[in-house]
């Protein structure tokens, strides 16, 4: 392929960067929601002390960074039908992880509880380093996936992936 032509299969349209933008705020909305609220996930109402989690925990700052090399990553995966293993962590970037796997519907496949609506996202940002909930780091129980429709997964590249397989690590600590 000719370098003209990678260039230009390179460039994105005027759509594919409204998307990519529209994606990256609503997984750094997410991320900022599940450190900051319990309830009024989508704010349809006043915000109200009572919607703001007493203790907060969780590192905003990894998030806005992880979630745009979520975003582009899983561009390249899905535009180039390529296996992709990402890996996330060790660190504080648990709210962007489960941000873009409720996204993607990897963590409603995982936990059918916290569903891909209102309730689901009140769900899950009630659930955010809050008793009984998941942690604020990345951990075993985000769930992950490791095929050509997703970017993240927990697992390390074994011997047997392709040699065209995409690796990215990501420790944020």
């Amino acid at each position: 392929m000719s370098d003209d032509v990678r260039q230009a299969s390179a460039r994105l349209t005027d759509d594919e960067l409204r998307r990519l933008d529209a994606h990256w705020r609503a997984a750094n909305y997410l991320s900022v929601g599940q450190i900051y609220l319990m309830a009024n996930p989508l704010l349809t109402e006043p915000l109200r002390p009572e919607h703001v989690k007493p203790r907060l925990l969780g590192h905003w700052g990894t998030s806005p960074g992880l979630n745009l090399v979520h975003t582009h990553l899983n561009r390249v995966v899905k535009a180039r039908a390529q296996d992709a293993l990402c890996i996330w962590g060790p660190g504080h970037g648990g709210p962007a992880v489960l941000a873009n796997s409720w996204l993607e519907g990897t963590y409603t496949e995982t936990y059918p509880d916290i569903s891909r609506d209102t309730v689901g996202m009140e769900r899950l940002f009630r659930q955010f380093s809050f008793p009984g909930g998941v942690p604020s780091h990345v951990a075993p129980r985000h769930p992950a996936r490791s095929t050509r429709e997703a970017s993240s997964a927990t697992r390390s590249p074994t011997p047997t992936e392709p040699p065209s397989t995409i690796r990215t690590c990501s420790s944020p600590a």
